[in-house]
């Protein structure tokens, strides 16, 4: 199997898991209210942060998670609470702050690297499957393939959540609040799925 075939295979693998469209569902209703222009470094950034998270566990993956004695059971209970958390969040928002501290919240906001790069787009899933992938293709030139496709889906990634998120802003504020509603629903849906997967690789068999 040649460098290239390992990167075709390692992209096809990713594609579902990253789920690029979903993400820009989730990044609009994130993102909603937010300057433009802050949205779009959200998105370069969201791009940069999923390469990076990808291409560091296509090279160290099983060292990073062996240095810490961390287990893909453990990311994917870890990512799990997060993932729910975010969703539950945009289901049922909360008032607590006063104007002027949501304004100020407003300008420092940044979902970019937490929650929308990790765990909503490179989380456990994807993690999982570029240690398989590194694990199964220990040669260096097919390490390289898988390197190329993780910095592909940030791209991509990137492009989408660029270009895309515009798109979905043209709905208004009472289609975003429905699709806040629905996505945050669905989100916590894949947190628990996330949690339920990874507590049941930790009880005996």
């Amino acid at each position: 199997m040649t460098s290239v075939s390992v990167a075709l295979a390692a992209l096809a693998a990713l594609l579902p898991i990253t789920n690029p469209l979903g993400a820009v569902a989730a990044f609009a209703a994130l993102t909603e209210g937010q300057p433009a222009d802050q949205v779009r470094r959200q998105a370069w950034r969201t791009g940069i942060y999923v390469a990076a998270i990808l291409g560091v566990f296509a090279l160290l993956g099983s060292l990073v998670l062996s240095a810490f004695g961390i287990t893909i059971a453990s990311l994917q209970i870890a990512g799990g609470l997060v993932v729910a958390h975010s969703g539950f969040g945009m289901i049922v928002p909360w008032e607590t702050s006063t104007d002027a501290e949501k304004e100020h919240a407003a300008a420092k906001a940044d979902v970019s690297f937490s929650p929308m790069a990790l765990p909503l787009v490179a989380g456990p899933g994807a993690i999982g499957v570029i240690i398989a992938l590194s694990a199964r293709h220990p040669d260096p030139l097919d390490r390289v393939g898988i390197l190329v496709a993780g910095l592909a889906i940030g791209l991509l990634i990137a492009l989408a959540l660029r270009f895309a998120t515009p798109v979905v802003d043209r709905l208004g504020p009472t289609g975003i609040g429905a699709l806040t509603r629905v996505m945050g629903f669905l989100i916590l849906a894949i947190g628990v799925e996330l949690f339920v997967h990874g507590v049941l690789a930790v009880l005996p068999s």
